[in-house]
């Protein structure tokens, strides 16, 4: 069945157009984050099955990828070993202390 664009109404058009950018948005999203992360932080443990569901499950694969596929990770905030010397400004902390036996 071939279907002419041009007889569909306009917002229908636009509705479709924005979904495809959406679909493929969330397509490369969830490609370009499978390919960074490390094996041992995707749920399985296998990328090849989240890649086969990413890219065959069109647009739920990618959500499904991204909402349960990734094992979250806890990051934890270190407090400050020590705190930096506090400075008499901020000019002497970028350009250094000002020699006041200078006579200009």
């Amino acid at each position: 069945m071939n279907t002419d664009l041009s007889t569909l109404p306009g917002g229908m058009v636009a509705a479709l157009v924005v979904l495809v950018i959406i679909q493929l948005t969330l397509d490369v999203v969830a490609l370009i984050d499978l390919y960074r992360r490390p094996a041992d932080r995707v749920v399985s443990g296998n990328k090849w099955i989240w890649l086969a569901v990413i890219l065959l499950v069109s647009l739920i694969g990618a959500i499904l990828y991204l909402v349960v596929g990734r094992v979250k990770t806890e990051t934890a905030v270190a407090p400050p070993t020590s705190r930096p010397a506090p400075t008499e400004s901020i000019a002497d902390a970028l350009y250094g202390k000002r020699d006041d036996t200078d006579p200009r």
